[in-house]
């Protein structure tokens, strides 16, 4: 069956209009992903901001560390990372981490309905290596810590209430976070070569002081069935979380994580895989696997940060690579969406969509310069599919 019967509609993190979203679902998986023509043709020559890219986008910098954002006296943060929009009136917001320590934290930019820059603030600060994340349903920014036994932060990218610390969600390197609103729980990556892929149960839905951290359980394969079971001690000391369940699934390098109508995919750097969840049958099997791709000839390396459109489209971003963004469309191609030039010591985080869907966010972590202060954050508007 084609993957839009499950991404379509309720995409969290993508468009306002997503939440409301229903279809029915059929019974069947889709194959890993192959290489073929993407959606949007062949990328064009690079343009001023060294950004290749099908005909008919267009990209612009909003940000680089250390330099005033657009028309706002806020200087942006080293080490851009993971990053999600949220509706703000008939404007919106980007929220991003700093994957830097000590001092990590987040920011955000705000835009009126023209897509013009309006404000530019901090949203969390004094925490470390703050990496990936996700947004939930009622409107707050999950920044996770990418450290031993880190912790998930809940901000408020309105800028308004203060951020709060999780620590029943559990301690340990994570990663990424989604949230499904239809099980009413969160999903984690742990960024661990021998790490698990978890889901925190919270005691009441919309609130994360308090629930059930779990973590999958599954066979060695890469593909079957899959049970939960809970984690005995979330804090992670002196066992590590990871380690305190026998036959919890190992994952080398958990990274991006999205959650969209009855399906969560997340990514696993140390063996370049996007992996599914199909959480009615309950099972599990790749999505994409570049070792799978005949010819060595895969375009999809160093998988990294991951969302979704609403019309059904994965987008992926690498970690070095080519420096692209890379599509995995409904019917399992594979694709480079956009390529940055001059940046090969860099890597592609924090992609984001607007709610109408018609912009694309993300960061070049460490820009031009190699460093974390080289930081460049960037906006693609173009025709997607919506």
């Amino acid at each position: 069956m084609e993957r839009r019967t499950f991404l379509r509609g309720a995409v969290i993190g993508s468009s306002a209009a997503a939440f409301a979203g229903t279809l029915s679902h059929g019974a069947a998986h889709a194959a890993p992903a192959q290489p073929g023509a993407g959606p949007y043709g062949a990328l064009g020559a690079a343009d001023a901001d060294g950004i290749m890219l099908p005909a008919g986008f267009t990209s612009r910098v909003l940000a680089r560390s250390g330099q005033a954002v657009a028309a706002t006296s806020y200087a942006w943060h080293s080490a851009p990372d993971g990053g999600a929009c949220f509706a703000d009136g008939a404007g919106w917001i980007y929220t991003s981490n700093s994957e830097v320590s000590p001092s990590g934290g987040a920011s955000a930019i705000r835009f009126d309905s023209a897509g013009a820059v309006t404000g530019a603030y901090r949203i969390l600060s004094g925490t470390r290596q703050n990496c990936a994340g996700g947004r939930t349903p009622w409107n707050t920014w999950l920044s996770c810590e990418e450290v031993d036994r880190g912790f998930v932060y809940e901000t408020d990218p309105y800028g308004v209430n203060a951020s709060v610390q999780r620590p029943a969600m559990g301690r340990f390197k994570h990663e990424a976070a989604a949230a499904d609103p239809v099980r009413k729980v969160v999903y984690l990556t742990e960024d661990e070569t021998n790490g698990c892929f978890y889901r925190f149960v919270p005691t009441t839905w919309g609130n994360l002081s308090s629930g059930t951290l779990q973590v999958l359980k599954a066979g060695a394969a890469s593909s079957g069935s899959f049970t939960w079971a809970d984690v005995p001690d979330p804090d992670g000391s002196p066992t590590p979380t990871r380690s305190q369940v026998s036959g919890s699934k190992k994952f080398n390098g958990g990274e991006g994580c999205h959650y969209a109508n009855d399906t969560v995919w997340f990514t696993t750097k140390g063996d370049n895989r996007v992996w599914q969840l199909n959480l009615l049958a309950g099972t599990y099997e790749l999505a994409y696997d570049d070792s799978l791709v005949p010819g060595g000839a895969a375009p999809l390396t160093g998988v990294d940060n991951v969302t979704g459109s609403s019309y059904g489209d994965l987008y992926v971003a690498e970690d070095g690579g080519s420096m692209e963004i890379c599509v995995i469309t409904p019917d399992d191609v594979v694709a480079p969406f956009l390529r940055v030039t001059g940046q090969s010591s860099s890597e592609i985080t924090g992609p984001a969509f607007s709610p109408a869907g018609n912009r694309l966010y993300f960061s070049s972590q460490r820009g031009t310069t190699g460093s974390s202060t080289g930081g460049i954050t960037y906006e693609v508007t173009g025709p997607f599919r919506r």
